[in-house]
């Protein structure tokens, strides 16, 4: 079984400054993790499988996460992406990488890095491993600790980017390291590859794709990932991503001249607009299905509690027009953007003047469209739903492309299995379709399939990605790297 990670309640550590050098910052995850140990068998290697994690693999972990995670990788003044794709660079060189094989390209306030590891088969396309380095802001005042300050409290790692995504970074990055030194020679290319504005614009993520889109495959370190259980604290399944859904703002606006509150007209701007928010808001989009969202339908009904739901989601896997089902899933807020395109309206404003008539009101409408629906399209179902020729609709999406579905390639699913059964044996699968957005799309939107295949367990109530106080539990760090080094060298041999 998997070594836990756990502290006393007494224990407290928090990591050095962010410009204490790496080898003490190792220095001092070395003796953390031997702290963190308990008794027990590492995670077996069986013979001719991936080499073991090394215990230095293990502190490596720690210290590159506690690194990167105290520099305030945020858009606009002050971002430190770079220092982070430096960070990374810096303990790649150190475990084996040439200078001239890790590459930092700045863009704007930002950058992103890309880093080969060369495989003796030059005719078979490279894997990549995607991920990204910035993070959404966090503030200060609002977090019991400071988030930019990582700290270790009762075997539980606190900051930004604890789960969005550095400690995957520095898992993933520490897995290759831990290979490349244990004299693993890849027939297959692997290349890094970092971007720097996933949380915003997304422009490195879509410059990387443009270069790697004669790529095999993508593992995205940012996707997929664990459930644990809240009782027990043990693995309750594990999925993986092959899509996700587009993302898509559309612009409402209606314009009238306007006039004195006392002369009401009978084209008021901010009455237009709500009546097509209304029928807007009451409109279900045709359900869908692919080969994903249905293993999801049908395996994840084991896990679910409520009898009601369970049935429904069989009952959709089954057949996807099954209004009952339809109606239960609709309903529920964890299943609604499961079963096709849903759109919402998100902010709204009106009017000039308290003893004026509005001369315009706007709206904007958040879509999150099905892969295989083009953005045009919905928009133009939407303006049929609004029914109201005075409002136009306008496309103001920004860092977004709609993207197909992957393949249930029997190569990743196959290596993906084997590989979280190597860190948690026994652990359910299930494959899903992401809701949120990631840097897969660039990727899958010129072709190349992309799998968010994170190891990551996580309880429900500590997941607080983009929220208050990030988390992540050590207890994944070993099992991460079994994980890893195991995909890595199945996709690479």
């Amino acid at each position: 079984m998997p070594r836990s990670f756990t502290t006393p309640v007494s224990t407290r550590i928090r990591f050095p400054a962010p410009g204490r050098s790496g080898r003490a910052a190792l220095a001092l995850a070395l003796s953390l993790s031997a702290a963190l140990s308990v008794a027990g068998a590492p995670v077996a290697c069986a013979a001719g499988a991936a080499p073991a994690p090394t215990p230095r693999a293990e502190a490596q972990v720690l210290a590159l996460s506690q690194q990167i995670m105290a520099m305030r990788s945020v858009v606009g003044e002050g971002n430190e992406t770079p220092r982070v794709a430096a960070a990374i660079r810096d303990a790649l060189v150190a475990g084996g990488w040439s200078a001239a094989d890790v590459e930092i390209v700045p863009l704007k306030d930002t950058a992103y890095l890309i880093a080969t590891w060369k495989g003796s088969n030059a005719k078979l396309k490279p894997l990549v491993v995607s991920g990204h380095m910035d993070v959404v802001e966090a503030k200060r005042a609002d977090w019991q600790r400071d988030p930019f300050v990582p700290v270790v409290e009762d075997g539980i790692l606190y900051g930004r980017g604890a789960t969005d995504m550095k400690f995957n970074a520095a898992q993933a990055v520490s897995s290759l390291i831990d290979l490349r030194q244990s004299g693993y020679k890849p027939k297959r290319t692997i290349v890094i590859a970092f971007s720097g504005d996933e949380e915003t614009t997304m422009a490195t993520s879509r410059a990387i794709a443009e270069r790697l889109k004669g790529a095999e495959l993508v593992i995205n370190v940012d996707g997929g990932g664990g459930k644990l259980d809240e009782a027990t604290g043990k693995p309750v399944y594990w999925a993986w991503d092959g899509a996700e859904k587009t993302y898509a703002d559309f612009k409402l606006e209606v314009t009238n001249p306007g006039g004195h509150s006392s002369a009401p007209r009978p084209d008021n701007a901010i009455v237009q607009l709500s009546r097509a928010l209304e029928r807007i808001g009451a409109h279900h989009f045709a359900a869908e299905q692919n080969p994903l969202t249905k293993a999801w339908f049908e395996r994840a009904a084991a896990f679910e509690s409520d009898a009601a739901t369970a049935a429904a989601m069989r009952a959709f896997a089954a057949d996807p027009n099954d209004e009952k089902a339809l109606a239960v899933l609709r309903a529920n807020p964890s299943t609604v953007g499961k079963v096709g395109t849903t759109c919402v309206p998100t902010m709204v404003s009106g009017g000039h003047a308290l003893n004026a008539l509005p001369q315009r009101a706007t709206a904007n409408i958040n879509c999150r469209i099905f892969p295989g629906n083009k953005p045009a399209e919905v928009m133009a179902e939407l303006a049929r739903v609004a029914a109201e020729p005075s409002v136009t609709f306008t496309d103001v999406s920004e860092g977004s492309t709609a993207s197909p579905a992957s393949p249930m390639r029997a190569d990743f699913v196959g290596a993906a299995e084997a590989a979280i059964h190597a860190a948690w044996p026994g652990v359910p699968v299930i494959p899903m379709q992401a809701s949120g957005a990631s840097d897969s799309m660039w990727y899958r939107s010129v072709g190349v399939a992309a799998y968010g295949a994170s190891p990551l367990m996580t309880k429900d109530s500590e997941e607080f990605s983009h929220g208050l106080n990030e988390r992540v539990r050590l207890s994944n760090v070993r099992p991460g790297l079994v994980y890893y080094n195991a995909l890595f060298t199945r996709l690479t041999q």
